[in-house]
């Protein structure tokens, strides 16, 4: 009796509860972002594992070929890499997962004894450094010439930008890189590209200092020139076709009839309505930025986070693997969590939608 009435008791509560999940724009972000980040890392788990060839059979073999026996080189193996080769790949999931929600991502097999957590945060602000710098200038960028496109549109500068922005969000970020390596480091010799690889200079020490500063823009410089050139046509059109859909708003003929003057429509009518979806736009790039950056780290040998996980894919590095693939799922998943909060604060028409206080 005394059962049947404390779940009575605690049903509604419970309806009451998933409700307030429901109804709070909040809760739903935060909830679907969680969700979000279990899914990929459980697919993550068992897609690396499906990979032909691993850390583990490379590491038996060589033991095999150092007159090791077969049976002797697995048992070697799975005492240096401390994972046991017999668990089902369920019981290593659950463990896996165990260990996640604990922060530890466990130890790499080729870096013996190197924590993936470490050897991600050291790795880490070299990317965040690179993306965000990059975003944040390509971001001003786009935002100036996609609004001088708008306002000039049909006219020779219209054109030229319009085509030359088109041009450079066709081309990949990649053959870019190789161009100019080719034109500026090969052809041209204007750029040392060898002496650029890494992200410091073997006895520059990090700290707030100007040789310090200088060294670091000069590994990234080239970096940072394929990310803006790779990205800002985008930028360009996207801030252009924004703009003149808002110059055709009602408030902005009122407010041309009212006779403000053109910078007043500009900063408090077009430019804040125009710049929303860029905004938006921004926050979610920082995520797919992070991950995007794989290809061009290698191909430059900027050793941040996508550098780390090329190696680790060649390696077969099953735990790096894992973890870097974990905090690009995070970096995407919260990137666009962000840009939902972010647009809800810039445009409370979302937030009411969606059933925020």
């Amino acid at each position: 009796m005394a059962t049947a009435t404390l779940s009575s008791l605690s049903r509604p509560g419970l309806l009451i509860w998933l409700e307030k999940i429901t109804n709070n724009f909040l809760l739903q972000r935060i909830v679907r972002a969680l969700l979000t980040i279990w899914i990929v890392t459980t697919i993550t788990f068992f897609v690396i594992r499906a990979m032909p060839g691993n850390a583990v059979d490379i590491l038996i073999q060589e033991l095999t070929a150092a007159g090791v026996s077969p049976d002797d080189a697995r048992n070697q193996a799975a005492a240096l890499l401390n994972i046991n080769l017999d668990a089902p790949a369920h019981e290593q999931y659950i463990e896996y997962v165990g260990n996640v929600l604990r922060a530890d991502l466990g130890n790499s097999y080729k870096s013996r004894g190197l924590k993936v957590s470490e050897m991600i945060a050291q790795v880490l602000p070299w990317t965040l450094f690179s993306v965000g710098l990059s975003l944040l200038i390509t971001f001003m960028l786009g935002i100036m010439l996609g609004a001088i496109m708008a306002y000039k549109r049909d006219t020779w500068i219209d054109h030229l930008l319009s085509n030359l922005a088109a041009t450079l969000d066709a081309v990949s970020p990649y053959l870019i890189g190789l161009l100019i390596i080719l034109l500026l480091g090969v052809l041209w010799k204007i750029v040392p590209i060898t002496e650029m690889r890494g992200a410091l200079s073997p006895g520059i020490q990090p700290g707030f200092s100007l040789e310090f500063f200088a060294d670091v823009l000069n590994h990234v410089k080239i970096l940072l020139l394929v990310y803006v050139l790779s990205s800002v046509g985008s930028w360009m059109l996207i801030m252009k076709s924004s703009t003149i859909t808002t110059l055709g708003e009602d408030y902005v003929t009122v407010a041309r009839a009212r006779g403000l003057p053109d910078l007043r429509i500009l900063t408090a009518y077009v430019g804040r309505n125009a710049t929303l979806p860029l905004f938006t736009r921004l926050a979610i790039s920082v995520g797919f930025a992070v991950g995007g950056s794989l290809l061009l780290e290698s191909l430059f040998t900027y050793r941040g986070v996508g550098f780390l996980l090329a190696r680790a894919i060649a390696e077969r590095d099953y735990p790096v693997m894992q973890g870097v693939f974990l905090v690009i799922t995070m970096a995407v998943v919260f990137a666009n969590l962000f840009a939902d909060f972010l647009y809800g604060w810039l445009d409370p028409r979302i937030r009411i939608a969606g059933g925020g206080n």
